[in-house]
């Protein structure tokens, strides 16, 4: 989205991000915007075409992802008023219905620009930012080094440019780029306003625990949660899929969305991947034969890893060793999934909300209300992270992953759980209330097999780790200076010999952007 005077540019934005995609292109220019469209067709495949407007075309609108509650906004309009099946027609409507408030009304994961004839505009991103939305905001210089602050006031006539990822950005505009803030709008009128957290008031403050353990009744929340979020992320006109690492989270979603589609007379298409005898590899295997579905399974060889990771870097637009290690393995997957669905379930927020990496249960968040702050935390950070790696090695093949876990209501059911229940006294597993509340849903062994990080069991750490180790030591070897973030003050300090490696690749594609300004790093390196 930008001004109208500048098509040529918006146009090699637009063309940078066509993998997003691949079905259809749109270009529409209303009042002060120029909007353009990259489409996945999910809803309404043959009427949703974008831009979309109303029916007197005064307003255009595109949007990237899913709104899970279209169905239910559409019916509050008089008949007629929604022409099409798209739920970004109901968001459309609904925005000049009831105007920026209506954004808050929207449940789901999305990215969407307004314009309108008499030259106003309004852009908006999910709480979460499941969705990716990144911007060059109104700028003055600030100094004579180049360095930039937001305008104070907003400035209905200053060129602002949004697309969904750092590649579209001109070489020029890069050091001005920033990640449009979750649960936000902006409109010339407004400015940035927040309509929405990512984590709700109420359960941002940790519960304490009056017994010591849950009940019946705590299970059946937790479980009924899942599923209802389950249940909303399979809304679909076209073939939904799960990405099935064996380990609990996709296990259980898997297990869930088998259900849904058996009911549908249709059968689940499940997807893995490692190399061979992976512990990822083995587990998928038998959680899709419990389950029956329509298992898929990728090998991939030390030799794959290793030539797939300048090209994992480059996608998923971040070096952070966490990521990329799940990147690799995540690339490859969606490439062959993509042959055969357009929508994936994941597990993603999982070990946010119910505390499931290692580092959560070290001595320093033993108290609860600490443990409960680092959860609210790490939840807000996922847009850049985990979100960031999953969302791009999707929708690059043209596929889109959706996240059950970080449905509002189930975070704010997870959330409202007291903290204590969370911890691992007496060695009990991680997750153990999410394990107990599906119990006979996968067979035991695997419903509390331990957890690995996907980038291990499948295999790929080990490659990766020894590839960076490899490249350190001839460096070292050759006497070569190896590159430091040019600018050390706009990123964090680089934590290992992999880390370094990953920021060389990122480096050579994105030079210019600001890490500090888009880029988040995992707890642990």
């Amino acid at each position: 989205m930008g001004r109208p005077k500048d098509t040529d540019k918006y146009e090699r934005m637009l063309a940078r991000v066509a993998h997003r995609g691949p079905d259809d292109t749109g270009i529409q220019v209303v009042g002060n915007s120029w909007l353009g469209h990259q489409r996945l067709s999910i809803m309404d495949v043959s009427g949703g075409h974008q831009p979309m407007s109303d029916a007197a075309e005064t307003a255009w609108i595109v949007g990237n992802g899913e709104i899970y509650n279209h169905e239910r906004i559409s019916k509050a309009f008089p008949d007629g008023t929604v022409r099409t099946k798209s739920d970004t027609e109901a968001a459309l409507h609904a925005v000049m219905w009831d105007g920026q408030v209506a954004v808050a009304s929207l449940n789901g994961m999305f990215a969407v620009a307004m314009g309108r004839n008499d030259g106003s505009a309004l852009v908006a991103r999910d709480p979460f930012g499941v969705k990716p939305l990144y911007w060059v905001p109104p700028t003055q210089l600030a100094d004579g080094a180049g360095d930039t602050v937001p305008y104070t006031d907003p400035d209905p006539h200053a060129t602002v440019l949004f697309a969904s990822e750092l590649r579209a950005f001109d070489e020029s505009d890069r050091p001005y780029v920033e990640s449009f803030p979750p649960g936000c709008l902006w409109s010339p009128s407004s400015g940035l306003v927040r309509f929405a957290e990512s984590v709700p008031v109420e359960v941002r403050p940790a519960r304490r625990a009056i017994r010591p353990g849950w009940d019946d009744a705590d299970l059946s929340r937790v479980r009924e949660a899942v599923i209802s979020a389950v249940r909303r992320r399979m809304m679909s006109d076209v073939g939904v899929g799960v990405f099935l690492s064996g380990g609990l989270d996709s296990a259980l979603v898997a297990a869930i969305a088998a259900q849904e589609a058996r009911a549908r007379g249709e059968q689940l298409p499940t997807f893995a991947v490692g190399t061979e005898d992976s512990g990822d590899l083995i587990a998928a295997r038998k959680v899709a034969a419990h389950i029956g579905s329509d298992h898929h399974e990728i090998l991939v060889t030390a030799e794959d890893i290793g030539e797939a990771l300048d090209h994992a870097v480059e996608v998923i637009e971040h070096y952070d060793p966490a990521l990329v290690r799940s990147a690799v393995p995540n690339l490859i997957l969606a490439r062959e999934a993509a042959k055969k669905v357009k929508v994936v379930l994941t597990g993603e927020g999982a070990d946010e909300l119910f505390a499931g990496y290692s580092y959560t249960h070290g001595p320093e968040y033993a108290d609860p209300d600490t443990l409960q702050a680092e959860l609210v935390r790490s939840l807000e950070q996922l847009h850049h992270l985990n979100l960031q790696r999953c969302d791009r090695t999707t929708m690059y093949f043209g596929l889109e992953a959706r996240e059950p876990f970080l449905d509002s209501g189930l975070v704010r059911t997870a959330l409202a759980l007291p903290p204590e229940w969370k911890q691992r006294p007496d060695g009990r597993p991680e997750k153990a209330i999410l394990r107990e509340a599906f119990e006979g849903w996968l067979p035991e062994d695997l419903l509390w097999r331990g957890k690995e990080q996907f980038g291990d069991g499948s295999g790929a750490g080990t490659v990766l780790a020894e590839l960076a180790a490899r490249k350190a030591e001839a460096a070292r070897l050759s006497g070569e200076t190896r590159r430091v973030p040019d600018h050390p003050e706009h990123s964090w300090p680089l934590r290992s010999e992999e880390e370094f490696l990953y920021y060389e690749i990122w480096q050579s594609h994105f030079a210019g952007i600001r890490p500090d300004r888009v880029l988040g790093a995992f707890a642990t390196a």
